[in-house]
């Protein structure tokens, strides 16, 4: 049986992890609960600093004014078919690659790997990048903002740090029925690193999502612009009519408030859909990624 005093310090010890926990919660969950009410509330108020808890004069000409915009729907159209497309390929690319790099049949993976690991530290910067883009005509192209990140080095690793823990036996067993490398890889690799996969899925998404610079770079046609791009341009022109001086001091002085409100907006809008993507691939987390870890 347990003793007493040792039920009564697994007791203190959970209580402790459970405040510990609500205070780790409310750190990461409030700066977006506190966006969220100031993009709702009136902006002299939230620069007053009276509004920390719940919103006040509340009112949502910030969101009207985002959703009514033409070019907002158009940049979540844009933004979407990237980041599919862009994650397709990410995922094309990087799972055999690390596949590859895993398998102890592959004499040449620890240079591969050495090289991987070197271009993630040296790189050749913008405008090596810039021109090898536009050479492959690729500029105010869907391909200008995948093909050059088509893989990220860190989330290879991570998944042939994941490739590694499998059981040798599974490919031994998979050879001695018949199956070659490509067999053995879809058939017996994959379905059992779906974890994994969900894990690196949201890296990738997550990236692609939230990336605008390469867009500023790469993409000149404004049909094309990505969410990001356009709630940026947004925001900037109406700081600009903000700073203007037009005479009319009852339009400036709204003009300034609706800045505020776009700017808080914005930042909900754009966040909104990982928001809701995120609770149902956070339970691969720790599976996907410490499952691959070294181990003692």
């Amino acid at each position: 049986m347990m003793k007493k005093g040792t039920a009564t310090a697994d007791r203190a010890f959970n209580a402790v992890n459970v405040i510990f926990l609500v205070l780790i919660l409310l750190l990461v969950a409030y700066p977006i609960y506190f966006v969220f009410i100031a993009s709702i509330s009136d902006p002299n108020l939230v620069s007053a600093g009276k509004v920390w808890l719940y919103p006040r004069n509340v009112q949502w000409m910030g969101y009207e004014m985002l959703l009514q915009t033409h070019t907002i729907w158009l940049g979540y159209r844009n933004t979407v078919v990237y980041t599919l497309v862009g994650t397709l390929i990410n995922m094309v690319v990087t799972l055999p690659a690390a596949y590859a790099l895993s398998s102890k049949r592959f004499p040449s993976r620890r240079i591969v790997m050495f090289l991987f690991t070197f271009a993630m530290i040296f790189q050749g910067g913008i405008i090596p990048t810039y021109l090898i883009v536009k050479s492959m005509n690729m500029l105010n192209t869907i391909w200008a903002l995948t093909i050059p990140t088509a893989y990220n080095v860190f989330n290879l690793i991570v998944a042939r740090s994941y490739f590694d823990s499998l059981p040798g036996e599974l490919s031994e067993a998979a050879t001695i029925d018949g199956c070659n490398e490509f067999q053995l890889f879809i058939r017996v690799v994959l379905p059992l690193s779906s974890s994994m996969m969900a894990v690196l899925a949201l890296y990738y998404g997550v990236g692609h999502w939230n990336n605008y610079f390469n867009a500023l770079i790469y993409i000149s046609d404004n049909t094309k612009f990505p969410l990001q791009v356009y709630l940026r341009d947004l925001l900037i022109l109406n700081q600009k009519l903000a700073a203007s001086d037009s005479g009319d001091a009852a339009y400036m002085e709204k003009m300034r408030i609706m800045a505020e409100l776009i700017k808080y907006g914005a930042v909900i809008v754009a966040s909104i859909p990982l928001m809701i993507i995120y609770p149902f691939v956070q339970k691969y987390f720790v599976k996907g990624v410490l499952i691959g870890a070294v181990k003692g």
